[in-house]
């Protein structure tokens, strides 16, 4: 089905020249299908369910994956209908985030039945923020003396962690929207933080201001702190359970 987005309308047919009647169903998640896309910034993530994925299914994706990656996007997840159904425990964030945004571009629609497993939900929320924010002081000790590369850096974690930021509000029961700037502006008055980092960084991403406008070493004491926060908030949820 025409998505009216010539890009995503040639990666379907693509797929379809590539995987015929193999190729089970196409859908779009992420951003592009929540309606918090930017073009610099955000890319388009695509599930394909194939009937099977063997080496040979990987073989002959490899042209088109590399035409997909230089146009800026990750390479399409590939799954079996089984693995699908079978992976809600150890992905629930993902399959989550799937089911409340996502747009079919080809084939049966394998979502909406999904059933999902939230048994490790908490668990891989907390896990997730801990690790990424762990990787963010990792990078960042190699970069303090470098304001460009600290700055792309933080610009480039912070979708992730507004990702994050809306499933530790989800585990709190609040609201949950999709758009990163109100993502923000809940978690921060759920979790008592200034938002002021993560808005800034926003508005880099979206060419709201120039670069040299934000001063990264300057920001990052408040943008780790408005994340240990979140940390904290869900997991005190597990002291619960």
């Amino acid at each position: 089905m025409a998505t009216g987005e010539p890009l995503l309308d040639s990666l379907t047919a693509k797929l379809r020249k590539l995987y015929g009647d193999a190729l089970v169903s196409v859908v779009l998640y992420g951003s592009a299908a929540s309606g918090d896309h930017h073009p610099r910034y955000s890319d388009y993530n695509v599930l394909c369910v194939l009937a099977a994925v063997t080496p040979a299914e990987l073989a002959a994706a490899e042209d088109l994956f590399r035409w997909w990656r230089e146009h800026g996007n990750p390479s399409p997840l590939l799954l079996t209908e089984d693995e699908l159904a079978a992976s809600s425990d150890c992905f629930a964030i993902e399959f989550r985030d799937i089911r409340e945004a996502y747009r079919l571009l080809h084939g049966r629609d394998v979502i909406a039945p999904l059933s999902l497993d939230h048994r490790f939900y908490r668990a891989q929320v907390e896990h997730e923020l801990r690790a990424k924010l762990l990787r963010l002081r990792q990078k960042a000790a190699g970069m303090m003396s470098d304001p460009d590369l600290l700055r792309r850096l933080l610009a480039d974690s912070v979708a992730t962690f507004c990702v994050l930021f809306r499933h530790a509000l989800l585990l709190r029961g609040h609201a949950a929207p999709h758009a990163r700037r109100d993502t923000v502006a809940a978690a921060a008055a759920a979790f008592a933080f200034d938002p002021l980092p993560f808005q800034q960084l926003l508005d880099l991403r979206e060419e709201r201001i120039r670069p040299r406008e934000l001063l990264p070493v300057a920001l990052l004491p408040g943008y780790m702190k408005g994340i240990s926060a979140v940390i904290d908030a869900v997991d005190r949820i597990g002291t619960l359970e």
